[in-house]
């Protein structure tokens, strides 16, 4: 048994292919990049973001990728729609709480704390490319447009 602690090798490192062991609520919480991808595989990809507080994530919809969103820390509102102007969906979340969002929803996470929100999201197939490292929403959306 190897006795090294997951958690000493989590910081800003895709993790994927290899086997691994994580702490997912402890590496969200050393996460303070907007979104970093934590391990990804050839099917599936784990991400970690950090959304300040009065931010979200911004309005999404992968056509080809089914999502799990889970709060780590803090307190968020999901909402959810068909298109981007009719998010008719929405629930207060809190750590622990899960979404899915199925390929083609419209969706946002805000954050809705005073404190910076923690997700962990899970894309099949994966979403960004091995590595990806978003230090901010600013960035992130440079790189995507």
């Amino acid at each position: 048994m190897d006795s090294h602690h997951p958690m000493e090798c989590c910081r800003e490192t895709d993790h994927g292919c290899d086997p691994f062991v994580v702490n997912i609520p402890c590496a969200a919480r050393h996460n303070h990049n907007f979104r970093s991808a934590l391990w990804t595989g050839h099917h599936l990809q784990m991400t970690l973001m950090c959304i300040p507080a009065c931010c979200d994530i911004g309005a999404e919809m992968h056509p080809d990728t089914d999502q799990f969103i889970r709060v780590e820390g803090g307190e968020a509102m999901v909402r959810m729609g068909s298109c981007r102007e009719n998010l008719d969906i929405c629930h207060c979340l809190s750590a622990g709480d899960g979404v899915f969002v199925p390929c083609g929803t419209w969706h946002n996470i805000l954050n809705a704390g005073n404190c910076p929100l923690m997700l962990s999201s899970i894309y099949a197939p994966p979403q960004h490319p091995k590595g990806t490292i978003h230090h901010t929403k600013a960035d992130a959306e440079c790189e995507e447009h």
